[in-house]
């Protein structure tokens, strides 16, 4: 625990927090719960896990100049490197991506999407 973790505790002991303040958070936390829900039975119905398709839209919508390795598909959907390299392998047994030698580095590999999980995800993001 650094010393930021510290002054951040502190600082939110000090404040105080309406009724009307946990009622607005309380409803705030339901609707993501409710939406991520909601997103988990589109995937299944998909026949994918929910976070192979965090994985498929982490490839599509990554950053401008952020290349679609491993290690910023991890960092993207705050997992660990082996968690990500599992999901992604499941991914290439469904034909949904494919693992391809970097151009510039051969040293790093890319997850590029293939014209299936193009699909996959279009029809995912079109029930969004």
């Amino acid at each position: 625990m650094g010393s930021n973790d510290h002054d951040v505790r502190s600082d939110a002991s000090r404040t105080d927090v309406s009724l009307a303040g946990y009622r607005q958070l309380a409803e705030f936390r339901s609707r993501i719960r409710e939406f991520l829900h909601f997103s988990e039975e589109a995937a299944r119905s998909k026949g994918i896990e929910p976070q192979q398709h965090q994985i498929l839209l982490a490839i599509r919508g990554l950053p401008e100049g952020t290349l679609p390795t491993i290690t910023a598909l991890s960092q993207r959907l705050c997992l660990r490197h082996n968690s990500t390299v599992e999901l992604v392998d499941r991914l290439v047994r469904h034909g949904a991506v494919r693992r391809r030698p970097s151009s510039h580095d051969r040293r790093k590999v890319l997850v590029e999407l293939t014209p299936e999980g193009e699909d996959m995800l279009h029809q995912l993001s079109i029930l969004h």
